[in-house]
Formats: C-alpha cells, sequence, structure tokens
C-alpha cells in the first residue's frame, strides 16, 4: 500500500488548524507543560536547517507529554523587529512591515508543512503594536524605579524621594552611578525641578548616559559585541568603531549578585552556569586611589591583587580613558592620539580575547604611589577596557602576565621602568601569578610576610588610614547600552522637556511608529525617525502631532532612537500564556 503523504499530511494539517488540536486551556484540570522554543527572526530566506532541527526535539516532547495527559504550552511566533528588514528596506525602498508580513507569511507555510504542533492561537509578532505597547509599559516602569540595596529589590521611584526629602542620600544603600554626588535633605529641597530629574536618572533602573558603543557608520547604528565578527558588522561586513554616544542604558549590573546567587537555585547545566557565572564575573578586591602629580585629578583602579601595590610600576588605562585627552603631554600627544584611532577599529571582544598582539603608548603623565609616594609613568593600552571595571589598571610586571609582556615589549622605553620582584621567586622569564608559596620582598610593610589574605589585609589597612583605598567587590557585567540608531524597532514611549526625559502616560500606549520618506539617518546625522514629519507629543491631547507645532510648552519633541531586538524578545515567553 502507497503512502501518499502529501494527502494524509495535508488532511490532518488542515483538520489540526481547523479543530485547534493542539490548544492549550488556560483554565485545564490536567497537569501543565510548557514547551518553549526561541522564536525565529522572519528573513527573506525562509527557515533555515537550524529552526527544524531545534523544533522537532521540542515537538517530540510536545506530543508526547500530550500522549500522557499534560495541558501541553506549546507556542509559536516571531522576533520580527530588526536590521535586516531596516537594511532591506533601505535598499529597496519597501516599508519595512511588508517584507517582514511576507517573510511571516512564508515562516508560517513551512512551519505547517513540516508539521509542527504549535498552538498559533498564542502567535505574537514582536513588531505588532499590540505587543509593543507592553514593552513600552515595561520601559515606564523600569524607568520608574531605582533598585534598593537593603531590600536587595527594585522599589519604586517615589520611595527614593522621600528619603531624598527626609534625610538626603548619604545614608541611602542604592544602585546608582559612581559619579553621584552627596547631598542633603535641605539640598534636595533648595533643587530646582530639573536638578532633581538629573539627580533622580542616576538612580533609575534605564537612565541615560554617555557610553562607550560600537558604531556602525555605514549602518548608521549601535551595534551589540555579537552582532561584530572579526572587527566588522555581521550584517554587510562594515567597519565598526568605538564611539561615545548618549544612550539609554538598563542598570542591571543592580542585579549581578542576585543573578550569581540565582543560578544554584536552576535546573541547568553545570557547564552552563560557570559560563554565566564567568558572564557576571563576581571578583573581591580593592579599590585604589592614585594621585596624578601635576593636576587634581585621581585615577581609581579596581584589583584584585591589592598584595602587590608595592609592585606597581606603570598605570596602564584604556585608550578610551576620560582623563586620556586631559593628561598627555603636547610631546606625546600625536602618538596617543593615533594609537586612539587604531584602537578604536577594534572590538571589545577582539581586544579581550588577542592576548598575544601588545600594543600600547605612553601619555607623558606620572600618577603618584598611594603608599610610597613614587611616581608611577601613565600609559594606555588595548588590553585594558573602559567598561571594565574602572578602565584604569595597576601594572605588577611581577605578578600579572599581561603586564609583563606589556613591559618587556616596551623595556627601554621612555617612560618604562624595570619591574620590581617583589617575590621571592625567579621573574626572568614570566610573572609569577601564584597567591600561595612566596615570601613577599621590596615591599615594605609585607617584607617577610607569607600569607596572601594577611598581605591583603595590611594593605587595605594602610590604604584605608591615608584614604586613598578601601575593599570593594566588583563584576564583568556591565549595564546594557538599549539604544538603536534604527527605524524598525519598538518607539521609546519618551518625551523631552528642556532636554530631560519624560515619560508618556500608560494610558496612552502604544506609541506607534511613525511613518518615514527614507529609512536612513538624518543629514544630521539623527536617527531615521528624525526624518518622521509628525514625531513630538502633545501633553494637552496625548497624541502625536506635527513637529511644526512643537513650542517646548505643551508640545514636546519624541525620542529619535528605537528599542533593540531584545526589547521584545526578551519577554514574549509571558505574553504566551495570555489567552487570545
Amino acid at each position: 500500500m502507497v503512502y501518499n503523504h502529501k494527502e494524509i499530511e495535508a488532511f490532518w494539517q488542515e483538520y489540526w488548524a481547523e479543530h485547534q488540536t493542539f490548544k492549550a486551556q488556560n483554565d485545564s484540570d490536567k497537569p501543565k507543560y510548557y514547551v518553549l522554543d526561541m522564536f525565529p527572526y522572519p528573513s527573506g530566506a525562509g527557515l533555515h536547517v537550524g529552526h527544524p532541527l531545534g523544533y522537532i526535539a521540542s515537538d517530540i516532547v510536545a506530543r508526547y507529554k500530550r500522549h500522557k495527559g499534560f495541558n501541553v504550552l506549546h507556542p509559536q511566533g516571531y522576533d520580527s523587529f530588526g536590521l535586516p528588514a531596516e537594511q532591506y528596506a533601505i535598499q529597496t525602498g519597501q516599508h519595512p512591515a511588508l517584507t517582514t508580513a511576507q517573510n511571516i507569511a512564508r515562516y508560517r507555510e513551512q512551519l505547517d508543512k513540516i508539521g509542527f504542533s504549535f498552538d498559533w492561537s498564542r502567535e505574537v509578532k514582536t513588531s505588532d503594536p499590540d505587543y509593543y505597547r507592553h514593552t513600552q509599559w515595561i520601559f515606564i516602569q523600569l524607568f520608574n524605579s531605582w533598585y534598593n540595596n537593603a531590600t536587595n529589590k527594585a522599589e519604586p521611584i517615589e520611595t527614593l524621594i522621600a528619603l531624598f526629602e527626609t534625610e538626603g542620600n548619604s545614608k541611602v544603600n542604592a544602585a546608582c552611578d559612581d559619579d553621584t554626588p552627596t547631598f542633603t535633605a535641605a539640598q534636595w529641597h533648595a533643587m530646582t525641578a530639573e536638578s532633581k530629574q538629573r539627580h533622580l536618572l542616576k538612580y533609575r533602573l534605564t537612565y541615560l548616559a554617555e557610553t562607550e558603543v560600537n558604531w556602525c557608520p555605514a549602518l548608521g547604528t549601535v551595534l551589540a559585541n555579537d552582532e561584530i565578527v572579526n572587527g566588522v558588522s555581521e550584517r554587510g561586513g562594515h567597519p565598526v568603531i568605538r564611539k561615545k554616544m548618549t544612550q539609554w542604558s538598563m542598570r542591571i549590573t543592580a542585579y549581578a549578585e542576585r543573578l550569581l546567587q540565582g543560578l544554584d537555585t536552576i535546573d541547568w547545566s553545570e557547564s552552563i552556569k560557570e559560563s554565566q557565572r564567568n558572564w557576571i564575573g563576581k571578583s573581591v578586591g580593592a579599590s585604589i586611589n592614585f594621585a596624578l602629580a601635576s593636576s587634581e585629578h585621581t585615577i581609581e583602579v579596581f584589583t584584585t591583587r591589592p598584595d602587590t601595590l608595592f609592585g606597581v610600576t606603570y598605570l596602564t588605562l584604556a585608550p578610551e580613558h576620560a582623563l586620556v585627552p586631559l593628561i598627555t603631554t603636547e610631546e606625546q600627544r600625536a602618538e596617543v592620539e593615533a594609537y586612539i584611532a587604531a584602537t578604536a577599529k577594534r572590538s571589545e571582544r577582539d581586544r579581550m580575547a588577542d592576548t598575544k598582539t601588545v600594543s600600547g603608548a605612553f601619555t607623558g603623565a606620572y600618577a603618584v604611589h598611594p603608599l610610597t609616594g613614587k611616581q608611577l609613568p601613565i600609559w594606555i593600552g588595548d588590553y585594558v577596557l573602559a567598561s571594565y571595571g574602572t578602565g584604569a589598571v595597576m601594572a605588577v610586571p611581577a605578578g600579572d602576565d599581561r603586564d609583563y609582556a606589556f613591559a618587556k615589549h616596551f623595556k627601554g622605553a621612555k617612560g618604562m621602568p624595570e619591574p620590581i620582584n617583589i617575590f621571592d621567586k625567579d621573574i626572568s622569564e614570566a610573572a609569577f601569578t601564584d597567591k600561595e608559596g612566596m615570601t613577599y620582598q621590596n615591599s615594605d610593610i609585607l617584607n617577610g610576610c607569607t600569607n596572601f589574605g594577611e598581605a591583603v589585609a595590611k594593605v587595605l589597612a594602610a590604604l584605608e588610614a591615608k584614604r586613598a583605598g578601601k575593599a570593594k567587590v566588583n563584576y564583568r557585567l556591565r549595564d546594557a547600552v538599549f539604544s538603536r540608531q534604527r527605524y524598525w524597532g519598538e518607539p521609546f514611549p519618551v518625551y523631552y522637556k528642556n532636554g530631560l526625559p519624560q515619560m508618556i502616560g500608560e494610558e496612552y500606549l502604544p506609541i506607534h511608529l511613525p511613518e518615514v520618506e527614507k529609512y536612513l539617518p538624518t543629514e544630521e546625522g539623527n536617527p531615521p525617525l528624525g526624518n518622521a514629519t509628525s514625531w513630538a507629543w502633545d501633553t494637552e491631547n496625548h497624541k502625536v502631532v506635527s513637529n511644526e507645532l512643537i513650542d517646548n510648552q505643551t508640545i514636546f519633541p519624541l525620542e529619535l532612537n528605537t528599542m533593540p531586538g531584545w526589547a521584545g524578545s526578551s519577554w514574549y515567553w509571558l505574553e504566551y500564556m495570555m489567552e487570545k
């Protein structure tokens, strides 16, 4: 008997669709089982082999659980915002919504023909305004929240304001910007409304800040690290440089310890947990301040080896460090600027991975050792990252492999002293990086000490006595940049009054993407939304109106950036649970 797969499969697929065979019920008495697939980005090429490869495995589990009597939720949707659709729109002039809809139709046809048991009644598309209204709502909640370290959770911003009004911020234990100034309750009350808003931005869970980003001039947008391959954009192969821009950021660093501790409570493989621990990157050490020899500035350094402080022979700053242009001498400026320009073409990932190439430049400036008073030359090197720690390291060639290689490479150069051997070990060929099995030497108060913990305690006590440092816990995890200079993404529910961000009322969401004539940045370099003729917020009538009506009294400009793709793709698994 011949198996006519075309007729039989078409019959059953039609039957499944008509009878909603795979629809999950929210009020079922059956035990619940959720089979979640990572939803696809609907490109014009259709499904690739990686899609069914994963979906087949999860579909087997879903079908098995249904046969075992479970109420199975096995939904599907589309991660439909993103750069590829926008680039196609730029090339062809077609609206991204049109090409995305065409691509989704093709994906759906292919998924149905394979015969997956998806509950299509719960389908989501991140580019659907009914979906991204929730994304905009989430953004507003984050903006209106701060992280209370005392309670270890986010709280409404009003509770923080209440603390400021009664006691200032000196006793507030909150996640905030490093440069947050201390003020009293009286000083808070004396501030203007705008000044208060600026201070609150230093505490909000989503905030505006000048950030080092991966900028692709050809694409006219910021790229995430995983969108860059070998220093060029994954999409199109265009050069990418490091650049400072004012961006929306998410204060995810506030959750670092909770993320770390939470790994102990989830059912993941140990290898994945370990990769997550490395990504969070908790380090226990010290924050040390080095005064500059010829200015009022100081350089803060985070180190996990304060015991090696007496072995410091120079400091190395990230090329992007804010102090570099201020401290560089005229004699060294050309060399330093050329090095910075070259480094800007390398991604952070490349710089972290490349442990063999040694490069750098001497700034001509000197810092002062906090305990000995010795002058230490200041270099820049791309093995130091502005986004990790403080963007500065105290270089100890005797105890660190990269510092050793850097000092060896520039041996004899102006501004490169001879290493100081602070251990009773041979460092003629390599640094000694262990924390045990040595005796400290050439280390002032540590001479003769053989215990790492004891040495750390002595150095910290000496630093605290001089108010030059203290113990500190640091994390590799950085706040996430949340702005993209693209058209095809979720609009921010934000307008600007006197340059300060204001949230649009939740009841007026969603804020739809406006129509634009072209999807490229404006001639002034603004994101594509700058091409929209109606992209201003009327605070009296609560609607989007023409830009020509902006009067800075009741009608204000809207945010020109859009949210990154992961804004909508971070919570789709929750939307699936809502029965349509």
